[in-house]
């Protein structure tokens, strides 16, 4: 072979290591052809939606996460159960899930601007980052679009996927590992917790009954712990929840960290965090505000691209709850 042709081929090779023969792999401005308007819509209907509710982006931060968790960032999330199959969003970590009409009505929107053009995994991970940015007025992370939605939604999938509040960092850093995560994206994005709320059941037992023996996790700040139980009086309340970052939880920003570190984290899995020193460390470097705003812009972009559907597998939902 000829040096100017091997050259071209080791030339070709490293650009398709480094993403440039993606093919139907996402890329920014996915939908510049087929509907120039999309990201727009989706970022004004959003943002209507946000100046109505200031819960929502939490909402949608959280959906956007255990969608991607449970086969990929491919909208299974969203699919609504029928007679013969129980989804993913009937599954009881995801009871608690709240936004599904938000999506629909975007969806519905663009189809009809575009008809069949644009998915409702690329609407789900737009309108999550476009909720969070609202506050800032400029969006904190950048999203790549192209992901086609998926055909199956499964309850069985969700309790093996989703990490659950009781965790350990062992098995924290194993799930977040088997999603081509590390224990940098781990904590970093455990700084979604600086917004939204979390229901006693989750973690009353770390007030009343960490080891069963009736006592209180002595991890937990004690006066932090003394005032979760004035909101959670007893091991069986299912129903009252707390904010998740202390007089803030309707800001992005980096308190979780700040909290954290006085551990005062609200869950188990929160605290778990600490009890790694390379954790422990880089939760540490994000108590600096500007750090976690990079750092999360990073590992959202990561967490967005968990086992995408791309190209011609999937389809684009005429609906979001139901497949085609």
């Amino acid at each position: 072979m000829k040096s100017c042709e091997l050259l071209l081929w080791s030339c070709l090779a490293l650009f398709c290591a480094v993403g440039v023969c993606q093919g139907g792999d996402l890329r920014k401005n996915f939908y510049r052809g087929s509907c120039p308007d999309a990201e727009n819509i989706i970022k004004n209907s959003t943002e209507k939606h946000v100046t109505n509710n200031s819960e929502l982006p939490a909402k949608l931060l959280r959906m956007h996460f255990h969608d991607c968790f449970v086969r990929g960032c491919d909208a299974s999330i969203l699919i609504n159960s029928t007679a013969s199959n129980t989804a993913e969003k009937d599954s009881v970590p995801n009871l608690s899930l709240s936004g599904f009409d938000v999506i629909e009505e975007i969806k519905a929107e663009l189809e009809e601007k575009c008809p069949g053009i644009v998915s409702c995994a690329d609407i789900l991970t737009l309108a999550a980052r476009d909720s969070v940015s609202f506050q800032f007025q400029k969006p904190m992370w950048e999203v790549l679009t192209g992901r086609r939605d998926g055909r199956v939604s499964l309850e069985s999938d969700v309790f093996p996927n989703i990490p659950a509040p009781f965790d350990n960092f062992t098995v924290l850093r194993q799930s977040f590992q088997s999603k081509g995560l590390n224990v940098h994206d781990l904590v970093v994005l455990s700084g979604g917790h600086t917004i939204g709320i979390g229901h006693c059941n989750l973690f009353s037992n770390r007030l009343y009954n960490f080891t069963g023996r009736g006592d209180q996790d002595p991890s937990l700040n004690p006066t932090y712990a003394e005032f979760l139980k004035t909101k959670c009086q007893s091991l069986t309340d299912t129903t009252t929840t707390v904010e998740m970052d202390p007089d803030s939880s309707l800001d992005f920003d980096n308190d979780y960290y700040v909290n954290l570190n006085q551990n005062r984290g609200l869950f188990q899995s929160d605290a778990a965090l600490l009890t790694n020193k390379g954790a422990r460390n880089i939760a540490v470097e994000l108590t600096n505000q500007t750090k976690f705003f990079t750092e999360f812009s990073q590992s959202m972009k990561r967490m967005g691209a968990i086992g995408v559907l791309t190209g011609t597998t999937g389809e684009i939902r005429k609906k979001c709850g139901v497949i085609n």
